[in-house]
């Protein structure tokens, strides 16, 4: 396994481009200053031995340089003893609704986001549960599949959008048999957690809940929004481009269906808690799912890592002194050598 102890110095490496780009434009300054002074054939004769290519080469060695320095200072590491672990903790997976209508914003800045929100702080609290993570619209896809990966988990959280599913539209039950599906065949306490406007329009989400509880795992909803609701933004281009409208040209309003999901909650032994701006309400399902038996799974996990900064910081060292040696001129014996004459 490789890993990075300080991964916080490479945000410097956004820094090079930048640095690349000014220096280029010093370089274009510099050339217009002198044709300003005389005619370019003048300088080429006084200056002869004069090479711009060399002197962008030796600026990209000390770019190379320095991307080395800010690698090596981010202590890269490599995972070098693998042992055997044991964990106690549950399965969980977290079907997140993705349908254009989880833009509405009556719940700030709107629901989807602050649903990602609550699902990032509930997994900065996960200890050695198993976590994996469905999206659904119209279909439903495993975008995480169980893992103890928390960094996975955040990371494939932050990539969620409408636009992860072409087909719209709300299938709650479809989503609910992937997670049960996609459970590993074990002894584990196991959960669904459904985070859904609950607007459902494809199947029967209440008997696919019931049947996940008769296989032994509860299904936990979580509403996102207001049951006066709001309408659903649209956008071209990345910019708001004004509400969605049906066939009428009527604006299209999206309400939190209470409903469905506390049947859902009901037929899935497990409890039901409305979002609103003042909470995420994912406290009091995860101080539930905490309640659950624990089980005790195997985990293969690294538990020694060996530095490799030091690789790094010697090819810094070779490039810093190679650089002053690299002259901005061409060199006279070398021009002096014709292999094709």
């Amino acid at each position: 396994m490789f890993r990075f102890a300080y991964p916080f110095f490479l945000y410097f490496l956004f820094a090079l481009p930048v640095l690349f780009l000014l220096f280029v434009l010093l370089m274009r300054s510099k050339r217009k200053n002198l044709l300003k002074l005389g005619d370019p054939k003048v300088f080429s004769v006084l200056l002869p031995d004069l090479s711009r290519g060399r002197q962008y080469l030796k600026f990209i060695l000390i770019l190379i340089a320095l991307s080395a320095l800010i690698i090596g200072i981010s202590s890269p590491q490599l995972g070098s003893k693998l042992e055997k672990g044991e964990r106690k903790g549950i399965d969980l997976f977290i079907c997140l609704d993705v349908s254009n209508s989880m833009l509405a914003q009556d719940i700030q800045p709107d629901r989807l986001s602050r649903a990602k929100n609550a699902i990032g702080k509930m997994i900065d609290e996960l200890k050695n549960d198993r976590i994996g993570i469905i999206v659904f619209a119209g279909k439903s896809y495993v975008q995480l599949p169980i893992t103890t990966d928390y960094a996975a988990a955040k990371m494939f959280l932050s990539t969620i959008t409408p636009d992860i599913i072409p087909t719209q539209g709300t299938a709650i039950g479809e989503a609910i048999n992937m997670a049960v599906s996609s459970f590993e065949e074990n002894k584990h306490s196991k959960a669904i957690i459904l985070i859904t406007d609950g607007e459902n329009f494809e199947d029967d989400p209440v008997s696919a809940a019931k049947t996940a509880a008769e296989k032994g795992i509860q299904v936990f909803a979580v509403g996102m929004g207001l049951p006066e609701g709001a309408p659903i933004p649209t956008f071209r281009n990345g910019l708001p481009a004004g509400f969605k409208t049906d066939n009428a040209g009527n604006i299209v309003v999206t309400k939190l269906d209470d409903n469905t999901l506390q049947q859902i909650a009901s037929a899935g032994k497990g409890a039901y808690v409305r979002a609103n701006n003042t909470q995420s309400s994912l406290d009091k399902i995860f101080t539930e799912i905490n309640s659950l038996q624990k089980t005790e799974f195997e985990a293969k996990v690294f538990s020694d890592f060996e530095d490799r900064f030091q690789y790094f910081l010697m090819i810094t060292f070779i490039l810093l002194i190679l650089e002053p040696l690299l002259l901005e001129r061409r060199n006279k014996w070398l021009s002096k050598i014709k292999l094709f004459n």
